[in-house]
């Protein structure tokens, strides 16, 4: 298994390679990845999405932009990412800065989602208090009957965001405790790397 250990190495690359091994090491969700953010007063929040990309541009997710997270970006566009894939015994966390990713990204990927995921993208008022399940199942179809068979637009209010990396940091569990890390740090337009203690 690849594991960082030259300070020249490209972090990106690296977890690409970690992520195909989580994806052929029985990892049920690869994708998976805690997103922590803060609000205005500094209280952090974090919750469990899912990675729709990355490049040497970052890590891209998904979201309600009127949803809580999308609010503290507003505010506070810095995040944290952290994947655990416990079948093969390694973790990533990823920090940096947060934009939101253009139209036509966002376009392209919304009309990529299976269509009950875009009229649940329409019909879902999400974190907003609920009165029961029926409420989002008479939200989905009443957007089915206004779409219809047609084309479903992108809401105007669902949009992705891009963390650009300033750290990302490897660990690799190892026995008794004694578990590899490495620090990727983005400093004057080039990455370099740090072992530390675990």
């Amino acid at each position: 298994m690849s594991t960082p250990t030259s300070t020249g190495e490209d972090p990106i690359a690296q977890f690409r390679a970690w992520f195909a091994e989580a994806e052929k090491g029985g990892v049920p969700e690869p994708t998976a990845m805690a997103v922590a953010t803060a609000d205005a007063s500094g209280a952090p929040n974090v919750r469990m999405l899912l990675l729709k990309g990355v490049d040497e541009r970052g890590f891209v997710f998904y979201t309600n932009l009127e949803s809580p997270k999308a609010h503290e970006l507003a505010t506070r566009p810095r995040a944290a990412l952290c994947f655990y894939w416990n079948q093969i015994k390694r973790q990533v966390r990823v920090t940096g800065p947060v934009k939101p990713v253009s139209d036509a990204e966002a376009d392209a990927y919304f009309a990529s989602r299976a269509r009950l995921s875009q009229l649940g993208a329409w019909a879902s008022h999400q974190s907003r208090p609920m009165s029961d399940r029926f409420e989002l199942e008479k939200n989905c179809a009443a957007e089915a009957l206004r779409f219809g068979v047609g084309k479903i637009p992108r809401p105007p209010h669902w949009s992705g965001f891009r963390l650009a990396p300033e750290s990302i940091e490897f660990w690799h569990e190892k026995p008794f405790r004694l578990h590899e890390r490495v620090v990727f740090t983005w400093t004057g337009g080039a990455w370099s790397s740090q072992r530390i203690f675990p």
